[in-house]
């Protein structure tokens, strides 16, 4: 087996079962945790991953895009909800993380918004994700994706 074939398996597996996927970007160090999407329905509707990304470096860590070949367009969405329960999504912009802090991209909140899918995402499947960082640097991650009414990577 090649090894950068075997490098994508062990990162598929450690991704799959929610175990920390520690990742170089740049100068920075980042740690991927429990990424997962849901399948989607058909390619109409857009798809959603979700993840946590700890910044273990000394210095602040901006992702500024996101890629994956089974959308056209993928960028992070905030769903926020008003005082009257109203709840509306857009785009989040460029995402910062300090040095020793969190982002939670999680349903109801942050998230990789994946738009114009070019197949529909199906419950045991993979996918690559690339995170883009303001230094030019890249990192790229398997999503596992689960079943369309998943509420988490242990579902």
């Amino acid at each position: 087996m090649k090894k950068n074939h075997l490098i994508k398996v062990l990162v598929s597996l450690l991704t799959f079962v929610g175990a920390p996927t520690s990742t170089l970007a740049g100068s920075e160090d980042l740690v991927v945790e429990g990424a997962w999407a849901r399948a989607s329905i058909g390619t109409s509707r857009p798809g959603a991953a979700y993840m946590s990304i700890r910044n273990t470096g000394d210095t602040p860590v901006t992702i500024v895009g996101l890629a994956t070949p089974i959308a056209q367009m993928s960028e992070i969405h905030e769903t926020r909800t008003n005082a009257e329960g109203v709840s509306s999504m857009s785009s989040a912009g460029e995402i910062t993380i300090e040095p020793g802090q969190n982002v939670a991209l999680e349903p109801g909140g942050l998230h990789a918004m994946l738009m114009r899918l070019q197949s529909p995402m199906q419950e045991g499947e993979s996918f690559p994700l690339t995170l883009k960082f303001d230094n030019g640097s890249t990192v790229e991650i398997v999503v596992p994706i689960l079943g369309i009414a998943a509420r988490g990577p242990s579902e």
